[in-house]
């Protein structure tokens, strides 16, 4: 629908979809992380897109498009965030005594069979659709294309690599991080953000969502009416007009 009147490119994270999963191990540094992808990101639209773009967010998408926009401001018009993740796991979100004990269990995750036997379970259709199930509102929305469209790219070599290897990210950026930085670095190319969020999101309460948008680099919040944590998907209806109009404003 946004393709009809604009050109739209939807991307797939390394590590994620059908983009290549290099081996987290054979990098010295940690690989998978908000800064890779928001470099990918840039490096996209300056290679592909060959201009600026708006960056269209859900989920740890938004923390994606507000690295990219702080790394290379010159690339980003506008930001429109979906629920976008609140890093709940992040480790200076734990308190200090529990910390230690998160990072025993990331170690036990990665380097022994536990790991791969959790991923084991839940690369399954019905697991998939469990947890699909969750964060859709509206679960008829959770069809067997869809869960076998999120299921099929976790199978390919390397996906468990890549899987533990985020699940066991509990450091790098927070969205309020990056929204203070995308203002500061905006006094002379303006770049507006909009949060959009799923009033029925069961793991990004919108409770706790309401307070980005009180940052400056934020022109207004909406709260999307019995959607849950994918409301691009859920409810086209509602995203694509917001989307779409506030390209319009900024372009």
């Amino acid at each position: 629908a946004l393709a009809m009147a604009n050109r739209v490119y939807a991307i797939d994270l390394i590590g994620y979809g059908y983009s290549d999963k290099p081996n987290p191990r054979e990098f010295e540094e940690s690989f998978y992380t908000f800064e890779t992808w928001g470099e990918q990101l840039n490096t996209f639209c300056a290679e592909v897109v060959k201009s600026d773009a708006f960056f269209i967010c859900n989920s740890i998408g938004g923390l994606v498009g507000l690295q990219a926009a702080v790394m290379k401001p010159q690339t980003c018009k506008g930001i429109v965030l979906l629920d976008i993740s609140l890093r709940m796991l992040h480790i200076n979100k734990q308190p200090w005594f529990g910390r230690p004990f998160i990072r025993s269990f990331q170690n036990l995750l990665r380097n022994t069979v536990i790991g791969k036997l959790f991923f084991n379970a839940v690369a399954t259709p019905e697991s998939v659709k469990n947890i699909l199930c969750q964060c859709y509102h509206d679960t008829s929305a959770v069809t067997d294309e869809l869960v076998q469209m999120i299921l099929q790219p976790g199978l390919d070599p390397g996906a468990v690599d890549v899987f533990l290897e985020f699940i066991c990210y509990s450091g790098g950026p927070l969205p309020e991080d990056l929204l203070p930085l995308v203002k500061v670095l905006f006094w002379i190319v303006q770049c507006p953000v909009l949060v959009a969020w799923g009033e029925k999101d069961p793991w990004e309460p919108v409770e706790l969502g309401r307070a980005y948008g009180s940052f400056d680099a934020v022109e207004d919040f909406v709260v999307l009416p019995n959607v849950g944590h994918c409301p691009q998907d859920e409810a086209p209806e509602l995203v694509n007009p917001l989307v779409e109009s506030f390209v319009k404003l900024h372009s």
